[in-house]
């Protein structure tokens, strides 16, 4: 997993690692929710290199989603492989999770999404 940081001070994007599987969760829930403890509270989560997902992975979108609107933030997610797409449709994400297929839109509307 990799943090970037984006034009604005509060705004973070996040590179997925290949799998989210149970034996990872843990350890990538903390790392996000740590971020947003540190007041990274509009995120990107880069899932263009993720080839498999579980129910604990998609946990993990979850737990961020929650943490971040406490703060009143936002996440989008970027790039889904077609199969991680397939389970967010079929879970119903995407109806909870703005999807962006181009990295320069998400950057733009999630760093927009601050001064408004």
């Amino acid at each position: 997993m990799k943090f970037s940081q984006l034009a604005q001070n509060n705004a973070c994007k996040i590179t997925m690692p290949v799998e989210m599987v149970m034996t990872q969760t843990p350890t990538l829930r903390a790392a996000i929710l740590q971020q947003i403890d540190m007041g990274m509270t509009q995120l990107v989560i880069d899932l263009h290199q993720v080839h498999y997902i579980d129910s604990s992975g998609l946990s993990v979108l979850i737990s961020a989603l929650k943490k971040v609107e406490e703060h009143d933030g936002e996440i989008v997610l970027l790039s889904p492989t077609s199969g991680v797409r397939a389970l967010i449709e079929l879970t119903r994400l995407h109806q909870v999770f703005a999807i962006y297929e181009d990295e320069a839109a998400a950057i733009d509307y999630i760093c927009n999404e601050l001064v408004s």
